[in-house]
């Protein structure tokens, strides 16, 4: 079993039963191989830690645009096994997007000496994308080539109030119409979430006097010669004119700017020490999403009086839906119904056409789900490619897949 950063949250790192595992950790594999500025291109060993990526990038003028609350220990080998997301996928894309090339070891001993910095390369299978979120079952990374990016040359945010998550959705297609690529990330925030982190984390300033039902945390990355606080200003006036938004704080400084992702950064901290009873990494389509949105809180509010935290990466259809007991009562309360709690919401999930995995991975926690959720045309060629590759099952049996 690998070990990078240990900051997997679907147990993909963690073995419960069987026999002891033989753990190959890569924290000594942190060498920055490479970097290619005029290529948009850095080589990076599995076990580097992704904010050194970030810092080894940014040392060329260059920008490695994977962006994580874990980055500070998390590593890019661990990244790219789980096909890692992040905040800025609407613009930048998942860790997939963002490799070119690997470096791996098979079950067998081999090397596979896949590095290359080509933006095409069609020569058969792609072994890169294969092993890309296989979590360590099907070889271990052991290094990667990386897409960069030009460092935007002026960045902003801003906070703008929306009666719905259909509202923020226009708003949403406003703000792309608009800017286009400009849009680096588009995060929604509900009430539940400010509530928690008043509960929890007071010193955690509040945007607002009162917290609004819904709001969305919009960033840009504009070119040289555009202000992002003049182009926020822009799309409010818009998104007011059209009845889409109601109030907003436009970031005046890379500080307030940083405020308000501290915000947004800080409500998993708080849903952790309030304690789920149901926490859901899930993906929906973007039209479906006001109607998921909507019949998962009347069937949970149905099925007891939980308090819901909905939030996440509204502009890829990706959000964390977690469902936690009532005020005063602890997790533990409720052992014997999250089973239940989770199959309402995953069932409803895939009702609307999404994934019960958006970003996380499978790991063990979620093999049942895969199982019951997955097309059994693509389990059946996974479990052949598993069986091609590791013939006897020793890398990372159990995840994934059951050994």
């Amino acid at each position: 079993m690998t070990w990078g950063g240990g900051t997997g949250l679907v147990g993909g790192q963690v073995m419960r039963d069987g026999p002891l595992p033989v753990i190959l950790g890569l924290e000594r594999m942190q060498a920055i191989r490479a970097v290619y500025p005029a290529e948009n291109v850095l080589i990076a060993e599995a076990g580097a830690i992704l904010a050194s990526v970030h810092m080894a990038a940014q040392a060329t003028d260059r920008l490695f645009p994977h962006t994580l609350a874990s980055q500070g220990s998390c590593r890019i080998g661990g990244n790219l096994a789980t096909n890692a997301g992040g905040v800025n996928v609407l613009r930048y894309g998942n860790a997939r997007d963002l490799c070119l090339g690997l470096e791996a070891v098979l079950a067998d001993g081999s090397i596979w000496h896949g590095l290359k910095r080509l933006r095409k390369d069609n020569t058969g299978y792609d072994l890169r994308n294969l092993l890309i979120g296989s979590e360590g079952t099907l070889g271990i990374i052991t290094a990667a080539s990386l897409k960069l990016s030009p460092i935007p040359a002026a960045e902003g945010a801003a906070l703008m109030v929306v009666e719905s998550p259909a509202a923020a959705l226009r708003l949403l297609a406003l703000a792309r119409d608009r800017l286009a690529e400009g849009v680096s990330a588009f995060e929604l925030i509900g009430r539940m979430g400010l509530t928690f982190l008043a509960e929890t984390l007071p010193e955690v300033r509040q945007p607002f006097a009162e917290a609004p039902e819904w709001m969305v945390l919009i960033d840009l990355g504009l070119p040289r010669g555009q202000n992002p606080a003049e182009a926020l200003e822009a799309l409010f006036e818009a998104g007011l004119e059209a009845g889409l938004v109601s109030d907003g704080i436009i970031a005046q400084s890379d500080a307030q700017r940083a405020a308000f992702w501290h915000i947004r950064e800080t409500i998993p901290e708080a849903n952790r020490r309030i304690g789920a009873i149901s926490s859901n990494d899930i993906a929906v389509p973007l039209g479906e999403i006001p109607d998921f949105i909507a019949e998962a809180g009347a069937a949970l509010a149905r099925a007891g009086d939980w308090r819901i935290n909905c939030f996440g990466h509204l502009g890829d259809g990706n959000l964390h839906y977690n469902v936690f007991p009532p005020k005063g009562r602890a997790r533990g309360d409720f052992d014997n119904r999250r089973a239940e709690i989770k199959t309402l919401v995953h069932d409803l999930v895939d009702a609307h056409g999404g994934s019960v995995s958006a970003e996380h991975g499978i790991g063990r926690l979620k093999v049942g789900d895969l199982e019951r959720y997955g097309d059994a045309t693509k389990l059946a060629a996974m479990r052949a490619i598993k069986a091609a590759l590791d013939p006897l099952g020793i890398l990372n049996p159990g995840a994934v897949l059951r050994a």
